[in-house]
């Protein structure tokens, strides 16, 4: 069985308690590495009862350790806007000298969603004639670009008007010429789809903001799984795309799962190892907001060290690293 190692210093960002909207939880984090930095977009939020969550920025120049850039967030929600209840849970590629961001979103806050009955206060549920989205309070996903990290220029939904549709994560470059995206959508989910439960789909596109469904790349296959989502951003290697991703079992419990798809044909999985490679043991790991969760949303390579960054526990953010050869062999030695 496989398995990344987590790091010593775990964890490696905890809530800030001097910064009100960072006081209660940081997690889900995307990292970018570039010139000897590590970049660290996160999810953040404070101990409100809305339950508003932000993104902070910080940065490192070993990977473990950060220091944050601001006393403020860097991306907030803004009352009124589409994304005005809150913003997190972001990716990041790049291309040429902009940063794309996919992030979810809702309009109104979330509330304490750890706590079912707060969570339904934020459910408008009318008026009848409001769109879907509203009156349930709908995650979607959305895309940003940004130069620095620091500011950004929203470009608006990416994820279909009706669906509640999260994990939205794009590929590092074209492939024949378009554009990749993987999603995890609510909708497309049943007899007719292929799938029984939330499941990973790939989608092509020519400019970023128009997507089909796509077709289905990934369900539930082993019993540490039920819903499946994307978790990084795929790396390209000269086996395929590694890719990422996580698994809820029936209790609840957040696992991570490693597979390779083709690497002109990203719809053909070629391996996917049967065991998880990351499971929740430690105690920042099983206590939190969400307790039993590890959600990796962030991966880089420095020569062939692979730092894997998850939320915990929907409260701090870990890191986990393998040498990336040896995982590439593991999931050889599966095909």
């Amino acid at each position: 069985m496989f398995e990344l190692q987590r790091h010593a210093d775990n964890p490696v960002l905890v809530p800030h308690q001097d910064h009100p909207w960072e006081n209660l939880a940081v997690c889900n984090p995307a990292v970018w590495y570039e010139d000897g930095k590590f970049l660290m977009l996160y999810r953040a939020a404070g101990d409100d009862a809305a339950h508003r969550i932000h993104l902070g920025l910080a940065t490192s120049n070993d990977g473990v350790h950060f220091t944050r850039v601001s006393t403020e967030p860097v991306f907030s929600p803004v009352p009124g806007n589409f994304d005005g209840g809150c913003v997190e849970d972001p990716r990041i590629v790049k291309f040429g000298d902009w940063f794309y961001v996919t992030y979810a979103y809702r309009p109104l806050p979330p509330g304490r969603y750890w706590l079912n009955e707060q969570s339904l206060a934020f459910m408008p549920k009318e008026p009848a004639e409001a769109p879907v989205f509203y009156r349930q309070n709908m995650t979607q996903s959305g895309l940003l670009m940004s130069k620095d990290l620091k500011s950004f220029q929203r470009l608006g939904r990416i994820t279909a008007a009706k669906d509640d549709n999260r994990d939205v994560i794009l590929f590092p470059e074209k492939i024949n010429d378009q554009f990749v995206m993987l999603h995890r959508s609510k909708r497309l989910v049943g007899e007719e789809y292929g799938c029984a439960h939330p499941a990973i789909w790939i989608a092509f596109s020519d400019d970023l903001l128009t997507w089909d469904d796509g077709v289905l790349l990934l369900k539930n296959t082993f019993d540490w799984e039920r819903k499946v989502g994307g978790a990084t951003p795929p790396i390209r290697t000269e086996a395929g795309w590694l890719m990422l991703y996580h698994a809820v079992d029936d209790a609840g419990v957040y696992r991570t799962g490693v597979c390779l798809l083709d690497l002109q044909n990203p719809t053909q999985v070629l391996s996917r190892l049967p065991e998880p490679i990351l499971v929740p043991q430690e105690a920042f790991e099983r206590d939190g907001l969400y307790g039993q969760c590890v959600f990796p949303t962030g991966n880089v390579v420095v020569g062939d060290t692979l730092y894997v960054y998850y939320g915990a526990a929907d409260k701090c953010i870990g890191l986990a690293t393998c040498q990336i050869s040896d995982l590439l062999e593991a999931l050889k030695n599966q095909q």
